[in-house]
This record gives structure tokens, sequence and C-alpha cells, in this order.
């Protein structure tokens, strides 16, 4: 399938700017088209996979992609789709976000050049160097403020807020415009792909290229992913869910696409993975006739922490989960990985030198943890094998806890059934 047939039989086709001519173009050769990325923090995040895996769709359909990041724009911050203006970000900070985005764009795109060797450039480079009286000569004098206020990003913020808009964010779409004109003198950038909610952005982007330079470019918006359950795409009861392992380990990646919703993952193998369309149908049937397999889950997991983490960080995220879901000795598994494993399990503190005595024993400190209501329970459900420490079953009602229960990072792993975890962070007081 050519760029954009496999954009709508992945369901990713929003509109595009004269159709008919844009796929003829698509199909003479290499297309150089780009998508911009808001460097509001210094990792990106898992929204952002829906950009990288639309650049790499276009690369590997044989055009030539750009990763634009706003270090220019950034300062300034988008209106599409927010309700609130962005807080402004300091030079320094935006440095540093620069610097971190860049490194991950590179993990995913092919930048060894040639005719579809991606390009990374940031927009600083000639927003940055721009006067404001010839940008607004030059520029500003194509724009209708009639035209501009009836665009949806503008009108809903108008509409949302009792301030309105401020000048500043007003301009974004003139910037976001000049990129459009800046990368086609540069790179010949005929394309420009983005979200539905950027239609009037990039739309203002084509019509200021034919204005200026007499050609015409392209505009291509994909629908916005959204949960089924209306919530924001990419966050986690813990908040946003990012592609650095320092702060989203692969342990809770995976379990983050292990979680999605039976309405949800179809959608996400085909809009987030580069796994084949009849290979998704086919374990989306298999899921359907056995639900409580999770084999379309297990899919999604598997094939994002494999292309953002690697195979050996998703190698260690499934031997993690299966010691964790499925039963076995954690012992088996390294201090990091027993880290992410219980990041953000209960817990409590036991002295040191409790271990080995009455206070450390196993049913008192089940009952003390509040797995059970009390000690009585708990023994009675460790009489009949219910509870584990460290993933090994213990049916010894009088097992004491001691220094040779410890995992690596100093705690004790307790379990109630199946599921319910619960940490003993053993301290020297």
């Amino acid at each position: 399938m050519n760029f954009i047939e496999e954009l709508r039989a992945r369901g990713l086709f929003q509109a595009a700017s004269d159709e008919a001519v844009l796929a003829e173009a698509l199909g003479a050769g290499a297309v150089t088209g780009y998508i911009g990325f808001d460097p509001t923090a210094a990792s990106l995040h898992v929204g952002s996979l829906f950009q990288i895996l639309l650049l790499l769709r276009l690369q590997r359909a044989g055009h030539r992609p750009i990763a634009l990041v706003g270090g220019a724009t950034g300062l300034i911050g988008d209106p599409s789709g927010k309700s609130d203006e962005r807080a402004m970000l300091s030079p320094e900070r935006l440095a540093e976000n620069l610097s971190g985005i860049r490194g991950q764009l590179s993990k995913y795109l092919d930048f060894d050049g040639g005719a579809t060797g991606a390009v990374l450039v940031d927009n600083a480079e000639w927003l940055g160097s721009i006067g404001l009286l010839e940008f607004l000569r030059d520029i500003g004098k194509h724009f209708s403020v009639n035209a501009m206020v009836q665009r949806d990003s503008v009108r809903n913020r108008l509409e949302q807020r009792e301030h309105g808009i401020s000048y500043t964010e007003f301009s974004y779409m003139l910037l976001q415009s000049y990129d459009v004109l800046a990368l086609h003198d540069r790179f010949g950038c005929r394309l420009q792909l983005g979200g539905s909610d950027q239609w009037g952005n990039i739309v203002s982007g084509v019509d200021l290229v034919r204005r200026l330079r007499n050609t015409e470019v392209f505009g291509l918006t994909t629908p916005l992913l959204t949960r089924s359950d209306g919530k924001k795409f990419g966050k986690s009861e813990a908040g946003n869910v990012w592609l650095d392992p320092a702060l989203t380990s692969p342990y809770e990646f995976y379990q983050f696409w292990l979680n999605a919703s039976d309405d949800d993952v179809e959608r996400y193998l085909l809009a987030l993975t580069l796994e084949p369309i009849d290979g998704v149908a086919a374990a989306v049937g298999e899921h359907r006739a056995e639900p409580a397999k999770r084999i379309a889950q297990r899919l999604l997991a598997a094939s994002l922490t494999r292309f953002v983490h690697g195979a050996d960080a998703l190698a260690s995220a499934q031997r993690t989960t299966d010691l964790l879901f499925q039963g076995g000795d954690l012992r088996a598994l390294a201090a990091d990985e027993l880290a992410a494993a219980f990041k953000s399990a209960p817990n409590h503190a036991l002295a040191k030198a409790s271990l080995g005595t009455p206070e450390a024993g196993f049913v008192k400190v089940l009952a003390d943890a509040g797995l059970f209501k009390s000690r009585s329970e708990a023994r009675t459900f460790v009489g009949q094998g219910g509870a584990s420490i460290n993933g090994v079953a213990v049916s010894d009602v009088q097992r004491v806890l001691t220094l040779d229960d410890l995992l690596p990072g100093g705690f004790i792993a307790l379990r109630k059934g199946r599921k319910s975890w619960h940490v003993v962070r053993v301290t020297d007081g």
C-alpha cells in the first residue's frame, strides 16, 4: 500500500488539502514531509508515538521525514486543543528539553541520508533571527484577522476562556505557517502532517507558501487518538507515560499497554505499532474468542516496548510480569527490575532488629500491613497456602521473616492471593 492507503486502512486519515494532487505527488517520487514536536518536557511521552510512527510510515513508504523541534514556538505554545495558556519556558529549560527530545527522535527514524534520510531541525534557526518589523511586513500582511478568529484553535479558546486568547498565542498560527515556508525553501518540504486539531494552522501554511512561492504544498491530518472512556490518551493513574526509561521504566511502560481496555486495543495496535494489518486483525479475533488471555494487549505491549526500549528491556518486563502475576521466586529478578515492579506498591516499615523475632512473624506482619482484618484471618489464609513471601507460597503459620528474606533493595514482598502485593521496607531504625 502507498502512504495514504495505509493511513486509511489503519483509520489514520482525516483530511488532506487537494488529496488527488497529493496522492499523485506521493506516487511520482520521494516527497518531504514534516511534523512538529513541542518541547514542553525533556522527554517525549506515549502521545508522541503517534507522530513518530506517522513519520516512520512516511519514510517506509519511500519519502523523507522531517522532525521539527519547536525551539522557537515552544517559547510561546500552541493553543490548538488547549483550554489554558501554557506556562512560558525559560531558555535554559527549553535547551534541556530540546536536547532530550533530539536524542529520542534519533532512535526511531533513519538519519543515514539519501532521498529518504530523515532530517531533524529546530525552528529557532529561522524564527530566532527574523526581526519583528520584517516578519510583520513580509508575513503578517498575508493573514486576515477575520479568517484567523474563525479557526477552531482560536475560536474554541475565545469561547472557553473568560479572558479569551493572548496575542502571544494568537500569533502562533503565523509562526507555524512560516515554518512551512522555511522548510519548503530549505528542504523542498511539500507536506505538513498533524492531528485534526491542527487543520487551521496547516491550511494557513499551505496558503502562505502558495502566495509567496506560487507553488503547491499540502497538508494532511489524522484523527485525534483518544481513549474510549473520554480521558486523555497517554496518561496513567500516575500521570504521563514517558519514553525516557528513567521517568517510566520499561516494566511500567509494558504494563501501561498490557492494561489497555478491550475497546481501545485494536485502535492502538493499528495506530501505534508497525504490526501488519492482517496480523492485528488475527490477534484481535483471537482476543475476542478468549478475552481472558489478553492476546491483543500482549501483542500491543510487546510491540511497543520492543520499539521504544529494545528487545532486552522487553524480555525483562515480560519476565517481571510473569513472576509477579503467574508466580515464582522474585529472587530471579535484578535489583532494578524489583525496584520498577514495586515502585507504587503499598508499603510499611519494619526495623531490621525485629527480623527473626516474634515482631516479624509472618501472620503478624500480614495483619499489620492491612492485607487482612485480623491475625486470625491471616493465620487461616496462610495455613491454606494463600499467602507468599517474595513470590513463594508459605503455609507455616509460625514462619518469621528473617534477614535471608531480604530482596536486593532492602525490602520483602508479601502477597495475598494472586494480585495483592505489599512491601515491607526494612529500616535500620
